[in-house]
C-alpha cells in the first residue's frame, strides 16, 4: 500500500485530503499539523519520516496570510521557503517523492493569456516572493518533486471567499468587491482528487521522469472576485447587490496579481486528467454547505 504524509492537515486542501482518505482504501495516510510536526524543524521532520516511513509526501501547509506576510516576513520565509527546503532534504534522504502545492501569485505578469509554467516569474509582495522561494529551494534539491501551481482555493472547510460571501451576503444589502482581477476559483476538493489521481499516475509508470517539474492547475473558465460573489448569490437565492471596485482603489497592504488564469495543458497532457469547470464546482461545494446546514 502507497503511504502518504501530508502537512498541513487542518487547511482546506489537508481537511479535503481527510475528507477523501476515509473512502480511499490504495493509500496509507498519515495526516499532521503544528502540534504533531513542526515541518520549521528538522528534527520533527527526520522523527515522523522514519516513523512512518512514507513513499509520498503531500505539502499542504502554507503561510497564506498574504497582508500579514507583508509585516511577518520572518515567519512566511519559514514556513513558504526554510520548512520547503527541510522538507526536500528529508524526503531526498528516504527516497519519498514530494508534491508541493504553490501558487498563481509567483507568476504576476500583466499578459491576457493563461499562464504556463515557462513563463517568467515577477513575483509582488512577501507571500508571493516566499511562495517562489519555495519553490526554488525545492527544485535546487535532488529530491523527486512535482509542484502544483494553483489558484484562488475556496473549500467546504475552512475560511475562504466563498463562505465569507456567504455570511455577509446575508446580513448586508450591498458589498463592493475587486472586478479588475482576473482569474479562476479552485474548489480545494478538486484540487485533493488531482494530486491522489497524479500520485496514482507516478506509481502505476516506469518512466517517472515525465511527471517530475512544475504543474498548473486550476477548475476551468475564469471571472473576477466580484462577479464570484454574484455567482454564489446567485446560486444560493441571496438578495445582496455587488458593487464594483478596482485592486487600487481597495488598496490591500500586500500586491494581487491583476491575470491568474492558468494553463493547464501540461497537467492534462501529461497526467490524463479532467478538469471541472469552476462554476459546476462552486454549485458541489455550495450543495455541501447547505446539507450541512441542514443536518
Amino acid at each position: 500500500m502507497v503511504k502518504i504524509l501530508v502537512t498541513g492537515s487542518n487547511g482546506q486542501l489537508g481537511s479535503e485530503l481527510k475528507a477523501l482518505a476515509s473512502s480511499n482504501d490504495s493509500f496509507e495516510f498519515l495526516f499532521t499539523d503544528r502540534s504533531r510536526l513542526d515541518i520549521s524543524s528538522e528534527e520533527s521532520i527526520d522523527k515522523i519520516m522514519s516513523e512512518f516511513n512514507p513513499d509520498f509526501l503531500i505539502n499542504a501547509a502554507a503561510y497564506t496570510a498574504v497582508d500579514k506576510a507583508e509585516t511577518d516576513v520572518e515567519n512566511a520565509q519559514l514556513i513558504n521557503a526554510t520548512a520547503v527546503q527541510y522538507l526536500a532534504k528529508a524526503c531526498e534522504k528516504n527516497h519519498v517523492w514530494f508534491m508541493h502545492v504553490s501558487s498563481d501569485y509567483v507568476y504576476h505578469l500583466a499578459t491576457e493569456h493563461p499562464l504556463r509554467e515557462d513563463y517568467i516569474n515577477a513575483p509582488q509582495g512577501v507571500y508571493a516572493k516566499t511562495k517562489l522561494d519555495g519553490e526554488k529551494l525545492l527544485a535546487a534539491s535532488n529530491a523527486d518533486y512535482t509542484i502544483v501551481r494553483t489558484s484562488w482555493v475556496y473549500s467546504y472547510y475552512g475560511h475562504n471567499f466563498v463562505k465569507t460571501m456567504l455570511r455577509l451576503g446575508k446580513t448586508k444589502d450591498k458589498l463592493t468587491i475587486v472586478a479588475d482581477q482576473i482569474g479562476t476559483p479552485t474548489y480545494a476538493l478538486d484540487i485533493a482528487e488531482t494530486i491522489l489521481t497524479m500520485i496514482n499516475v507516478i506509481c502505476a509508470s516506469d518512466k517517472k521522469d515525465a511527471y517530475k517539474g512544475t504543474f498548473n492547475y486550476s477548475n476551468d473558465g475564469e471571472t473576477h472576485w466580484a462577479d464570484f460573489a454574484r455567482k454564489i448569490f446567485e446560486i444560493e437565492k441571496i438578495e445582496c447587490e455587488v458593487c464594483e471596485t478596482t485592486t487600487e482603489e481597495y488598496a490591500a497592504p500586500a500586491p494581487r496579481p491583476k491575470w491568474s488564469v492558468l494553463d493547464k495543458t501540461k497537467i492534462c497532457r501529461v497526467f490524463d486528467i479532467e478538469i471541472n469547470d469552476w462554476e459546476t464546482s462552486l454549485k458541489h461545494c455550495l450543495d455541501r454547505l447547505r446539507e450541512n446546514q441542514k443536518a
